[in-house]
């Protein structure tokens, strides 16, 4: 197939790497000013992929979008008029909500949504790491991606395990409980996800996951709450030396997918007329800290 990778971060890469390992032609789509970009897995060879080059959009049979969620929208829109019609849309983010204000654009799109628990780490421009082995899910965005299905087996060739989701929907909402519990809390006291774990963080974790599973209710989402306490406790030990993306972001000072994660809870509790009193302050925390940063 025909690849694009708009956003070739950490998990760009490591797709868009794995992609042309399995016999695919990718080429990547991104901010740098330049037609050629190295990149170079682990210890293996660096590969040289065409780089903003407009007729790689034009033949794509692919688009894989894995931008942070807050820069969807501005990545996808001058995009779609020089992509054909038939062009699948795949999304690869954290968060939810990201799509909203593009439904509409979207609907004569093929569009899949897609979550995934590898670990990814860019250890310079050109160099990426692959962290810990994951699973990914994918599923359809909109009736014309109920018909991509295919695309799991293509994924799950390049780098396994891949599978297709029914009901994509409940695995991002899972995906995003444990964005919820871990995400906010490493960033703010500047801690690996392992140190989660410690007793100080037992009473908050619950707060977090017990609020988001009564918004996951609320929205008739499929959920029990001790399986999810439990998730998030597996995933605090399974990525104990990782990490998470929010605490990178905090910590070299760039905006945070908070308005997707947390703040996607807090605005669906206040449409359902839930409080989520934790997850409001995590929120409230992160954009001070964002805020700081402008102001000083």
């Amino acid at each position: 197939m025909n690849i694009v990778v708009v956003g070739p971060g950490a998990v760009g890469s490591l797709w868009a790497y794995s992609l042309q390992q399995a016999g695919h032609r990718v080429s990547l789509w991104g901010t740098q000013d330049t037609s050629h970009w190295a990149l170079q897995l682990d210890e293996s060879p660096s590969i040289d992929f065409a780089y903003n080059q407009p007729d790689t959009l034009r033949h794509a049979d692919l688009l894989l979008i894995t931008v942070k969620a807050w820069q969807v929208e501005s990545a996808l829109q001058p995009l779609l008029p020089l992509i054909e019609q038939e062009t699948i849309l795949l999304f690869m983010h954290n968060g939810m909500g990201a799509l909203d204000n593009l439904a509409d654009r979207l609907r004569t799109f093929p569009a899949l949504l897609a979550t995934t628990t590898h670990g990814a780490l860019k250890t310079s421009a050109h160099t990426v790491k692959h962290t810990g082995l994951g699973h990914t899910q994918l599923g359809a965005f909109n009736p014309l991606g109920a018909q991509c299905e295919f695309i799991a087996e293509v994924l799950n060739h390049a780098l396994p395990s891949v599978a297709w989701n029914m009901h994509i929907e409940q695995a991002l909402w899972q995906k995003l409980a444990v964005n919820c519990a871990i995400n906010p809390l490493t960033a703010i006291h500047h801690i690996t996800n392992g140190e989660l774990a410690q007793p100080q963080y037992r009473q908050t974790l619950d707060s977090i996951v017990t609020e988001v599973v009564s918004v996951m209710q609320a929205e008739r989402m499929p959920v029990d709450l001790a399986a999810l306490r439990a998730t998030v406790d597996n995933v605090i030990h399974a990525t104990a030396a990782n990490r998470s993306s929010m605490h990178q972001d905090i910590f070299h000072r760039r905006r945070t997918e908070i308005d997707f994660i947390t703040g996607y809870v807090v605005r669906k509790a206040q449409q359902h007329g839930l409080a989520v009193p934790a997850n409001l302050a995590l929120h409230q925390h992160i954009q001070s800290i964002e805020q700081s940063w402008t102001q000083s």
